[in-house]
């Protein structure tokens, strides 16, 4: 039976013979560095990375409307470190021009979220104004893992790989990517459960990875639980995407971290 994932990766596979054909969104002269790494290996309390994202497959649309620039400026003024943008339009009705717009609103780093499986996608992330890029271990053999994972720092961008269980986690593991996310919700059945961070977590950290949580994370209590999990990080999209006052919403995020946590 084809999955969610399957559906998406299909698509992405038509898209990406597309992106050939089409110019990308430059932004104009040098853009400097924005370091994800640098602020996880600096930071006492957690590192926000805020996500704009109009829709999902598993909610539908979410806020559609919203300006990615104005959302990513209130996003930083309530102290998030990093925003990422949804790129994938099909599902998420995303796109690089949101990323650009993004680009020229923030000086922070910023992720392009997407289902990346062409060194062509890397291209238009970083033109677009990109800091990161996220590789998911789930739509990735090892050997293109580590191909694109290669592609990218020949570009100057980070990257995040994304796991959800211990296989994937293995798989990761066995890259020298610092920054490792955890994705609570499956991407097969889109369920959501922060157990999955917690479960994962302790390979992770006996890695010395940076760990990122992902997903399912709606208050403070939730992020104060990944912490003790040993995450140094959340990315956090839907509720704050649904957020009344954005920028008190990222600060209620906002928790430090525990001497466990390095």
């Amino acid at each position: 039976m084809e999955t969610i994932l399957d559906k998406i990766i299909r698509k992405k596979q038509e898209e990406v013979e597309q992106l050939r054909d089409m110019t990308f969104p430059l932004i104009e002269g040098a853009q400097p560095k924005y370091s994800l790494v640098s602020r996880l290996e600096k930071g006492k309390d957690v590192t926000i990375i805020a996500e704009f994202k109009r829709a999902s497959p598993s909610k539908g649309d979410i806020n559609p409307t919203l300006d990615p620039a104005l959302q990513a400026r209130n996003y930083i003024d309530g102290g998030a470190d990093a925003v990422s943008v949804l790129t994938d339009k099909t599902f998420f009705k995303g796109s690089f021009e949101d990323l650009k717009k993004v680009r020229l609103a923030i000086q922070k780093p910023i992720l392009c979220k997407d289902f990346i499986i062409d060194p062509i996608q890397i291209d238009f992330a970083k033109h677009a104004g990109a800091n990161l890029i996220l590789l998911i271990a789930a739509a990735l053999d090892l050997k293109k893992l580590e191909y694109l994972y290669e592609y990218a720092k020949t570009k100057n961008l980070e990257v995040i790989m994304e796991v959800h269980n211990e296989e994937e986690t293995e798989k990761v593991l066995k890259t020298n990517n610092p920054i490792i996310g955890v994705n609570n919700r499956n991407l097969k059945t889109f369920q959501v459960d922060l157990r999955t961070t917690e479960r994962l977590a302790p390979l992770i950290k006996g890695e010395n990875r940076f760990l990122i949580g992902e997903s399912g994370i709606t208050s403070g209590s939730d992020v104060e639980r990944l912490v003790r999990a040993g995450a140094n990080g959340i990315l956090v999209g839907e509720t704050l995407m649904k957020h009344g006052n954005i920028v008190q919403g990222v600060k209620e995020l906002k928790k430090p971290l525990i001497e466990v946590v390095k």
